[in-house]
This record gives structure tokens, sequence and C-alpha cells, in this order.
């Protein structure tokens, strides 16, 4: 399902004029230099294709021969190549090797069989027979392809395109031979076709091979069907997989605006028909937020969306039934492991993002984003708050569990409450992960969006306690550099008969301290309600309920700073 989908995403792609997939037989490779060449082979120059400043130099990418898979074995790529095998530069140490490399690339020049009919074919090979390494160092360019061992082609002195884009080189390998005791049924078109032995390798998976790593390889006896080894046990010919795969690189290049990293697994998503969606996805879930052309991309994808969802029936934008595909990829080893494949409508995942920030709506400041990015909210419950932190399943489970409607992943809920207990803070991000989890995981839980006098859960209640005791200790002593939840916060959440009893002791200590009586009775009378819905303190709160708690807590804390605000505007307004 996913080779077929992603097979279908480059017909359609490839159809476009203004596609910027290469045709059958071809790829884009970065090639930071271009050695320009007479006709009779003499070096005219080194053109150098990079662009940017220091590290941050990107080389062009041109349209090259698909390269081939490299092993530990010599296998030439045609007409481009790194410096060792087109130049024959010893960068490792291993002189007989590299001129192992440097024969076999220049024998697949003459493979073509192309000298007599194309003067680039025959320029590169007069270069390659007569190469002058004196002139070669004479170049600028000299000392850092000798270190780098950076790729290399070839253009023809008067011409705009490479050797190796020349429509005769383009018809040769289309038209190349294929091997008739390698056919069988691909499992992608159904057809009878040569089967691909060595599938080209999906580049710009995080984490993974640098090289490229494999969805589909067999190389162990225990992976063998029927004495099928390599790829033949799952047929793909080599127009499908070449077709799978450039797609599957498009989508993960890194320019590419249908990507986003979800945790430690590389995300693409496509629809089965064109459509804004593609382009806005990423931006639902904060992944374009460091954009600096808009940095409110985010808020704006969102509300668009919402306002869809809201007009479905009245608008088609979403009365389609154009398929969505979402893929994670995540690395394993030399491999590539699929970390979570999702297949729904577009309106049907439009749907379930609307719902998961609607689960997420908390009460909050008018600094905090309306719209919680989603590698927002997994940093909040990582340790120190870093990204490599957040557990590896974690970020693809999430995501799951939000485009099939499912409940969060219990893991969301203690690593919230862990997190929390270790730093004492109950921050926005973390309040509003245990609103979603609770309220999706008991669809009757009902958690509001701000306080809610009516709810008479223990934990809950507990959480209001412990705010408005936290809140009358600052009002007797201002500025006081620790509170109550510094030291009490995690024992009050999970064996809240340990600790409420001193608290409530160590109230009256600093009510007496406070000269304003009105306010005194207040927080007293406020103290009333709230006990009066709490039987006795129980001796230990479950992972849920250490949940509500936090909730109670952010509740009563985030109503008393509303007061404030309400209570400095009508000031401002009375002057």
């Amino acid at each position: 399902m996913i080779l077929q989908a992603l097979y279908d995403y480059y017909q359609r792609k490839s159809a476009s004029p203004e596609s910027a997939l290469a045709p059958a037989g071809f790829e884009y490779k970065e090639i930071p230099f271009i050695l320009e060449v007479t006709a009779d082979g003499k070096l005219v120059q080194i053109e150098d294709t990079r662009s940017g400043d220091g590290k941050k130099k990107r080389a062009k990418s041109e349209r090259v021969p698909q390269g081939v898979k490299k092993t530990s074995g010599v296998a030439a790529n045609l007409l481009w190549d790194n410096a060792e095998y087109v130049l024959g530069i010893d960068t490792k140490g291993k002189p007989e090797r590299v001129k192992e490399q440097q024969a076999a690339f220049a024998e697949r020049v003459r493979q073509l069989n192309l000298a007599e009919q194309d003067e680039g074919i025959a320029a590169v090979l007069a270069f390659l027979e007569s190469l002058d390494t004196e002139v070669l160092q004479q170049q600028p360019q000299w000392e850092e392809i000798a270190t780098t061992n950076p790729n290399l082609s070839f253009r023809l002195q008067g011409q705009l395109h490479l050797v190796c884009q020349s429509r005769k080189v383009q018809a040769t390998l289309m038209n190349a031979a294929s091997d008739d005791s390698a056919k069988a049924t691909c499992l992608l078109t159904g057809e009878q076709a040569e089967i691909e032995r060595l599938h080209p390798s999906i580049k710009n998976v995080w984490g993974a091979q640098s090289s490229g790593a494999n969805i589909i390889s067999f190389n162990l006896d225990a992976f063998r069907s029927y004495g099928k080894s390599q790829s033949f046990n799952a047929p793909v010919s080599k127009e499908a997989a070449f077709a799978y795969t450039t797609a599957l690189n498009h989508l993960l290049s890194k320019d590419s605006i249908q990507r986003m990293q979800v945790g430690d697994a590389s995300t693409v998503f496509w629809a089965e028909k064109e459509h804004p969606l593609e382009d806005d996805f990423s931006a639902l879930w904060g992944a374009a937020d460091n954009k600096k052309d808009d940095p409110d991309r985010n808020v704006h994808a969102v509300k668009a969306l919402y306002k869809a969802v809201e007009e479905y029936g009245r608008t088609p934008s979403l009365g389609e039934e154009t398929r969505f595909f979402i893929l994670g990829l995540a690395p394993n080893a030399a491999r590539i492991s699929i970390r979570f494949w999702h297949v729904g409508t577009v309106r049907e995942v439009s749907q379930r993002i609307v719902e998961h920030f609607d689960l997420l709506k908390i009460e909050r400041s008018e600094r905090d984003a309306e719209f919680l990015p989603l590698w927002l909210l997994l940093r909040s419950i990582a340790l120190l708050g870093k990204t490599e932190n957040v557990p590896p399943n974690l970020a693809g489970d999430v995501i799951r569990c939000i485009l099939e409607g499912l409940p969060y992943p219990q893991t969301l809920l203690a690593s919230a409450v862990r997190r929390i207990r270790a730093e004492q803070e109950v921050t926005y991000p973390r309040a509003a992960l245990i609103k979603a989890y609770l309220n999706r995981f008991n669809p009757t839980e009902n958690l509001t969006v701000s306080l809610d006098l009516a709810n008479m859960n223990v934990g809950y209640r507990l959480g209001r306690l412990f705010a408005v005791l936290e809140k009358i200790q600052e009002e007797a002593q201002p500025g006081i550099n620790a509170t109550i939840r510094d030291r009490y916060y995690g024992a009050a959440s999970a064996t809240p008969v340990t600790v409420f009893s001193t608290l409530l002791k160590l109230k009256n200590h600093h009510l007496s301290k406070m000269d304003n009586k009105g306010r005194v009775s207040n927080l007293e009378k406020l103290l009333g309600e709230i006990m009066a819905g709490i039987a006795d303190f129980p001796a230990h709160l479950n992972l849920p309920d250490q949940g509500r708690f936090a909730i109670g807590y952010y509740h009563q804390r985030q109503d008393f700073f509303k007061k404030r605000e309400t209570k400095d505007s009508n000031q401002g307004d009375s002057e």
C-alpha cells in the first residue's frame, strides 16, 4: 500500500510540466564542482556551483543518471561521481583501489558507445585518457576537491547542459536492454518486467545513514522465501522501484514543504490529487513556525482549517473524498523502519486535527500560543526540554492517535506528571496535554477550559486547594523566593494525607500576617468552599487523579491571575 501510493504520487507529479521529479533513469544530485572541457578533452575551468557562506554553502542540484548502489566493492556512476572515481585522487591512502575506481568510471562512459555520436561523450573520454594532474593542481578549487572528495560532473565548452543531460545519453539509458532472466510480475504495476535487484537508497531520514538506507532489502537466509534472495521475494520492477524511491526522496528533500520531524520520525505527507492540505499540513503542527517570512503561519493555517470544518456542507473544500497519506520513517541500522502509516480522506484528517486542538484548549495568558505546536507539547514533557529526550516511539504514537481518534498513549500522561513533579511547575503546554489526555481517555470526563467550581473530583479539588494555600503564602510574604510548591508539590499530588494537615496549619500562620482583613475573609471563604467537597485526604492519588490535581492547580492559579488583570485594568480606567 505504501509503495503503491508513492508510485501513484510519482506518476501524478511527473506528469506536471513544472515537476521537479527526475525522469526514469535519472535523479537530482548536488554537484558542487563541474569540469568544463573542450571538444578535444582539455580542461577549461572548474565551476563552483555552490552558494551561501561558510558551512551553509549549498551546491546546485543537477539532473544526473541514477547512481549505482554503493557497496564495499568498486561501482562507478555514469558521467558523475566523487573525485576518487572521476580524477583518481587518493583521499584515503589506497592508491591501488583509486586506480580501479577511475578505470571503472572510464569504462562506464565507454560502454555507452556514444563517442562517435555525441561530442560531449567524446570530450569526456579524451579528458579521462589524457588526464593532466598538473593542470588540475593549478585550479583554485583543487585543494578543496583533494581534501573533501566532492561529486563532480562534466560540461562541454559552449553548452549550457551537462554532458550527462544530452538527449542521446537520456535515450540510451531509457532504451537500455533488460535482463529477461530477471523478469517477474511486478507487485506495483502487475506487469511482467525486469525486477530491481537492489532498490535505490532513501536519503534524508533523520538519524539514518547519510549515504541512504532502504525500506526493502533481504540479505540473509532467514529472510528468503522459496530460495529467492535480495529483492526477488518482493518483486518490484526497475521502473516502479525508481518511481517510488524518487517520489520518497523528493518528499524527504531538505527543501520540501511536505515533510516535518515528529520525534525521531521523519514524516512526509501527500494527497491522492493536488490539494491545499499538502501545503498547510506541516504548518498545522507548528513545523513552520520558525519561518521568518511568516511567523504566524501556524495560527493562520489552523484558523483556516477550523473554518473549513465548520462550513463543511456549505463549501466543497472538504467535501471531496480525496485520500491523504501520512508516512513516518525512523532509522533502523542500514534500513528504515515504518514508524506509522495513516490513510484517510482530507475531510477525516482535517476533522481529527480540529478535534485535537479542541481537546488542548485551556485557560492561557495572552502571550501564550493559541494553538500549541506538536513539537512544543512533546518538548514540555522531555528531560531538560530537549527534543532528543522525547521517548523514541512517543511522537509517532501521539500523531497516530490524533489522526485515528484514539486515546492518547498513557506514556503521555505519565511523562507530563513526572516532569511536573520533577520541576514543580504546571506549565500551559503540560496542562493542555493532561486535559486533552483525560478528556479523550474518558469522554464523560469533561474537564473544562477554565476553572470549574462544580468539579467534585478529589484530585481536582486538592489541586485547587494547594493553589489557594500557595496564594495565601505569596500574599503574606511578598517577594518570597520559594513557595510551598517548591517543597511540597510532589507529595501533595501523590500522597495528600502526608502533607495537607501541615499545610493547613501553616496557612493559619500566613493569614495572621496579612493586614487586609477583607482579603483574609475572602480567602478563608474560598478555602471553605473547596474543603466542602473533600471528605478526607486520601493516602494516595492514582496517575489520572495526579493529572486532575495538576489541572485543578493550574485552573485556580489562572483564575487568580485573571482577577488580578481585571482589577488592574479597572484601576487604569478610573485614572
